[in-house]
């Protein structure tokens, strides 16, 4: 029972020290950006998505996905996910309202959202063993047409990650 939420802290605080050490990395480091760093997703810890994700993750769901997850469990990951993306504007689901008329308005996002996002996805790949920015880079390429972003905020996150990628590969 205890073992998978020691399971999960051990991977959100990887998460966090890899965000961490990207936000420090950063050619340049606004203070901005560091507080970024240091708090970011700090709502993981609330129950509200602590408890489904675990469940999901490293209990009853653990290696199941799609129609093989029990009903009441996808439903309570998607609130949890939900919440997850409300939470933190370094999400790009953030940044999508929905208008009254059922359409949707992709807004711009803040040039530090767009980086910790950035160092959001690198975070990740650090924590599940992955490589650093080129593979980063290589996830966005692949994933890039599901992710709904403005033509700026776009065109941003490209040139920081081409950016990012060719410093990583200069530092060797």
């Amino acid at each position: 029972m205890i073992g998978k939420h020691c399971e999960y802290a051990s991977y959100v605080l990887r998460h966090k020290f890899w965000v961490l050490v990207a936000c420090l990395r950063y050619p340049w480091r606004p203070w901005d950006l560091i507080w970024r760093g240091l708090t970011h997703d700090w709502h993981k810890f609330l129950p509200s998505e602590w408890f489904p994700y675990v469940e999901n993750f490293y209990g009853a769901g653990k290696g199941l996905r799609g129609d093989d997850l029990p009903s009441q469990l996808t439903l309570a990951y998607d609130d949890a996910w939900l919440r997850h993306q409300h939470r933190g504007d370094h999400h790009w689901q953030w940044w999508i309202l929905r208008m009254d008329d059922g359409s949707d308005k992709v807004l711009p996002m803040s040039l530090m959202a767009r980086v910790e996002m950035i160092c959001d996805w690198y975070g990740a790949s650090r924590a599940q063993g992955y490589g650093g920015w080129q593979s980063v880079q290589a996830w966005y390429e692949k994933n890039k047409g599901n992710m709904r972003l403005a033509p700026s905020t776009r065109e941003v996150v490209e040139a920081l990650l081409v950016r990012l990628a060719e410093l990583e590969t200069m530092e060797g």
